[in-house]
């Protein structure tokens, strides 16, 4: 008999993720909405990596950390988007076992790093603006990349560790998935183990990776701002107080849908609002971040002139040679 429960309960193999069954009227709208965002969100990343990869004079730790921030935002949207998309066009909402617990790791995986790597590069502007003498020598080039690996690392780990109790435990009873994509927090419902066990892991793991960078970038953010009120020249204030509030509201707005959505109570009245919560940090985050961070800084602009004037050498020299061909 026990052996014929544990083969009801392994017998789940593939999941329905409910979507935004919300706005069934605007299915088709919402493709196309989310379609130009992704193709946004892709081109504004990968631009801000071959830019700063094609320029050496943006060979800096800022940089560095923004290469990373553009790689890991174009990973997070194509883990999520393309499958969202496939089921708003075709309306197949059906996801393996497997495929939705690789989408839950490889987003577990972003989501830490993305969080640490937000707080790295706030102490980096706090470096460079409130202790500049020092900023040389402190955030150097083999302490970024040591830096970087370290929350790549333990990202890795940790999300591994969670992901494979999820894997080792029974699925049973229903295999709807209210959310469009594999998160955590819903597919651990639907699981037969024993929940006391992987929700304080799982709690454990929101304060490490949530809370406390958001903590530490905050502070940092604080710092950074008493330094700029002391600026005496007004204009330079302003400057300095309009890269740092759109960087803060960016900043704010992720943190901020992330503690709502992991750290507080579920609840069925909740639900529809968590969607709409995880859209900030699963959608609109990935597409602002390279306008934010990278698209209005002046040495970017710089790069992209740099750029494009090689671009328009190449598109003159090629028609020549292919004429003389």
């Amino acid at each position: 008999m026990p052996d014929i429960e544990k083969r009801n309960q392994t017998a789940i193999q593939e999941f329905i993720l409910l979507g935004l069954e919300t706005f069934l009227e605007l299915q088709i709208l919402l493709f196309w909405f989310f379609l130009v965002i992704y193709l946004m969100t892709i081109t504004g990343n990968l631009l801000i990596f071959l830019l700063v990869v094609a320029n050496h004079h943006l060979h800096t730790p800022m940089y560095l950390f923004l290469v990373n921030l553009s790689l890991l935002d174009a990973c997070y949207s194509s883990t999520i988007l393309p499958k969202l998309l496939a089921n708003l066009l075709t309306g197949d909402r059906t996801i393996t076992l497997h495929g939705c617990l690789a989408q839950c790791h490889i987003f577990g995986i972003c989501a830490g790093v993305e969080t640490y790597l937000l707080s790295a590069m706030s102490y980096d502007s706090f470096v460079a603006i409130c202790r500049p003498l020092l900023y040389t020598s402190v955030m150097n080039i083999k302490f970024c990349f040591q830096l970087i690996a370290g929350i790549w690392i333990n990202s890795l780990i940790f999300n591994g560790i969670l992901v494979a109790l999820m894997d080792s435990s029974p699925f049973c009873g229903s295999n709807v998935i209210d959310h469009y994509f594999c998160d955590f927090l819903p597919l651990e419902k639907l699981s037969c183990s024993n929940r006391n066990f992987i929700e304080p892991i799982a709690f454990f793991m929101t304060v490490i990776f949530t809370v406390a960078p958001f903590l530490l970038t905050l502070i940092s953010y604080i710092c950074i701002i008493g330094t700029i009120i002391k600026i005496k020249s007004t204009i330079g204030r302003q400057k300095a107080f309009s890269t740092c509030s759109s960087h803060l509201i960016v900043v704010c707005l992720y943190y901020g849908t992330l503690i709502i959505v992991y750290m507080l109570p579920d609840s069925p009245t909740m639900r529809p609002l968590n969607k709409i919560f995880s859209i900030f940090y699963t959608v609109m985050t990935p597409l602002v971040n390279p306008l934010i961070y990278s698209l209005r800084n002046k040495e970017v602009h710089k790069a992209l002139r740099q750029l494009y004037s090689k671009v328009i050498i190449l598109g003159q020299r090629y028609p020549k040679l292919s004429v003389s061909a």
